[in-house]
């Protein structure tokens, strides 16, 4: 192969590296944008926050003051997986009982 075909197929191999981060690039913004967006916070007239409420199987974690919002989060996750698990539970009981 000679040099001249070499440097051609790295100038190729170069733009579509290029080509490739500029449109990867553009769709991590958009998707940036579009998270967001969708997290910008409520206007609150409200100068404290109140207390979360343990009690209640709540998962809106706006309405939680910013330092419960990993706990939050956890328990909002641990309780989509109970609620997953004992669906999945209810299913396989009567899956079961029909056999």
């Amino acid at each position: 192969m000679e040099m001249k075909h070499l440097i051609i197929f790295a100038v190729i191999g170069i733009v579509s590296l290029l080509g490739f981060n500029i449109i990867n690039g553009n769709s991590r913004e958009q998707n940036r944008e579009a998270m967001v967006s969708s997290t910008v916070p409520e206007s609150s007239t409200e100068t404290v926050a109140p207390e979360p409420d343990t009690s209640s199987s709540s998962t809106d974690i706006t309405s939680q003051p910013l330092g419960q919002h990993p706990k939050a989060m956890v328990d909002s996750a641990t309780n989509k997986i109970d609620q997953a698990q004992q669906a999945e539970q209810e299913r396989m009981d009567q899956i079961s009982s029909t056999q």
